[in-house]
């Protein structure tokens, strides 16, 4: 089973972005607030030391899914795909909602870069894997939560 998690060149920047910011700063901050917590004396009853340690618990955790999601990386850059006809991963695709009669243009991306006020939805949403495969001109029925929705592919841009 393929592990791989796709994303694009800026989605992999910015967890490394993050991961290093984790290393330098989150890290270091945790490790001061134990040893200042550890100088108010009785570690039994001090809520200070305690949330110290759930800090630095947190920190760690996200430090080694930050280092998980990186080493399985998988980066897509959709410039390769310009050529293709088909809704890929990484493209821009215009779509006419049939049911409200508007165009939505959204880019699909890794489920860490997904933010529907940018207009990126993630490859494994219902309308991401919906439009994966279809091409211009194509009509995709939708299931998402709040019913069925029909999109038309207007355009498909590979940035």
């Amino acid at each position: 089973m393929d592990d791989s998690i796709p994303m694009t060149r800026e989605g992999h920047q910015r967890l490394q972005e993050e991961l290093k910011h984790f290393l330098r700063v989150e890290r270091p901050k945790a490790v001061q607030a134990i040893a200042e917590a550890r100088g108010h004396g009785d570690l039994s009853e001090n809520a200070e030391y305690d949330a110290a340690k759930d800090h630095q618990s947190f920190v760690e955790g996200r430090i080694k899914e930050l280092n998980d999601k990186i080493a399985r990386a998988q980066v897509i850059n959709p410039a390769e795909f310009k050529n293709s006809e088909k809704v890929v991963f990484g493209a821009k695709v215009t779509v006419f909602d049939v049911n409200s009669e508007t165009e939505v243009t959204y880019k699909i991306v890794g489920e860490d870069e997904a933010d529907l006020k940018e207009g990126k939805i993630s490859v494994t949403s219902p309308v991401g894997k919906a439009l994966i495969g279809h091409r211009l001109d194509d009509e995709v029925q939708i299931e998402v939560p709040s019913g069925t929705r029909y999109y038309e592919i207007v355009d498909i841009n590979y940035e």
